[in-house]
C-alpha cells in the first residue's frame, strides 16, 4: 500500500512539473515561434501562454528590439580603379518573427553578404573623390536596397552607416600632402591678407595725420591773419584817436582864443599853423589862400620878436 502511495506521489510531482514547464511567459520586446509536431503553429507575443506537452515546442525566441550589426571592412573598387576597404554598420529590426524564423538560414550572415555586394555595386559607379565626399548618398542608397531585399526575411533595415573608408597607403599619403599644401596655401593667403590690411591701415593713418596737420596749419594761418588784422585795426584806431584828440585840442584852442576876443588876424595866423601841421613835413608844396598870404610875413616877424 505504501508503495502505491509513493508511486502516486511521484506521478503527481512529475505531472505538476510537466504542467509548470508548459506555462510560458513572453517578456517585453520578444516573440516566440511555436511549432506543433514540427510545423509552424503560432507566434506568441508578450504575456502568459500555455503549450501542449510533447506536442508543442518553442522553435525560436526572437528579440524585437532594434539591433546593430558591425561588419568587417570589405574590399571595393571605385570607378577609377582604386581599391579601398569600407566597413559598414547596419541598424535593423525584426518585424515578422515567422518570416525571420523560416525565411533565411542565418539572417545576420545573409545581411552581411548582401551589404557587401550592394556596397560594391554602389561604389563601382563612383570615383574616389565622389566616394570620399558622398557618404550620405551612399548610406541612403544602401538602406533602400537592403530594406527592400530583407522584406521577405521579416527584417526592416532602419539605417546604414559607412563607419570607415580606408583608401590605399599611397592614396592616403597623397591626400595628406594635398591637405598639407592646402593648409599652407590658406596660411599664406591669411598672412598676405593680414599684411595688406596692416599696410592699408598704416597708409590711412598717415593720410589722416597729413589731413589733420594741413587742417592745423590752415587754422594757424587763419589765427595769424586774424591777429595781424586785429593789430592793424587797433593801430589804425589808435592813430585815428590820436589825430582826433589833436584836432579837438586845436579846435578847443581856437575856441578859447575867439572867446578871449582875438581879432581876425590872429585867427588867420592860427589857420596858417593848422595848414603847417596838416602838411606834417611831408608835403613839398602847400597852397595858401590869398587872404592868408599877407599875414605870412607878419607871423614870421612875431616869431622872431618872441625869440629875442
Amino acid at each position: 500500500m505504501s508503495a502505491l502511495v509513493s508511486l502516486f506521489f511521484v506521478i503527481l510531482v512529475i505531472a505538476f512539473l510537466i504542467l509548470v514547464s508548459c506555462i510560458k511567459i513572453v517578456p517585453q520586446a520578444n516573440a516566440y515561434v511555436v511549432e506543433r509536431l514540427g510545423a509552424y503553429q503560432s507566434t506568441w507575443s508578450v504575456g502568459l501562454h500555455f503549450k501542449i506537452p510533447i506536442v508543442d515546442r518553442i522553435a525560436r525566441r526572437i528579440n524585437l528590439k532594434e539591433q546593430v550589426a558591425d561588419f568587417d571592412p570589405q574590399p571595393v573598387i571605385t570607378k577609377d580603379n582604386v581599391t579601398m576597404r569600407i566597413d559598414t554598420v547596419v541598424f535593423f529590426q525584426i518585424t515578422d518573427p515567422k518570416l525571420y524564423a523560416y525565411g533565411v538560414e542565418n539572417p545576420i550572415r545573409a545581411i552581411e553578404n548582401l551589404t557587401a555586394t550592394t556596397l560594391r555595386n554602389i561604389i563601382g559607379d563612383l570615383e574616389l573623390d565622389q566616394t570620399l565626399t558622398s557618404r550620405e548618398t551612399i548610406n541612403t542608397k544602401m538602406r533602400a536596397s537592403l530594406d527592400e531585399a530583407t522584406d521577405p526575411w521579416g527584417i526592416k533595415v532602419n539605417r546604414v552607416e559607412l563607419k570607415n573608408i580606408i583608401p590605399p597607403a599611397e592614396i592616403q599619403n597623397a591626400m595628406e600632402k594635398q591637405m598639407k599644401a592646402e593648409r599652407e596655401r590658406r596660411e599664406a593667403v591669411t598672412r598676405a591678407e593680414g599684411e595688406k590690411k596692416a599696410s592699408v591701415t598704416v597708409a590711412e593713418g598717415k593720410k589722416e595725420a597729413m589731413i589733420l596737420q594741413a587742417e592745423a596749419d590752415k587754422q594757424s594761418a587763419i589765427l595769424r591773419a586774424e591777429a595781424e588784422k586785429e593789430k592793424m585795426i587797433r593801430e589804425a584806431e589808435g592813430e585815428a584817436e590820436a589825430i582826433l584828440k589833436v584836432q579837438s585840442a586845436k579846435a578847443e584852442g581856437i575856441r578859447l582864443i575867439k572867446e578871449a576876443g582875438a581879432d581876425q588876424a590872429v585867427l588867420q595866423i592860427k589857420s596858417l599853423e593848422a595848414f603847417s601841421d596838416a602838411a606834417n613835413g611831408q608835403a613839398t608844396k602847400i597852397i595858401i589862400p590869398s587872404e592868408l598870404q599877407g599875414l605870412a610875413g607878419l607871423a614870421t616877424s612875431i616869431k622872431e620878436v618872441l625869440k629875442d
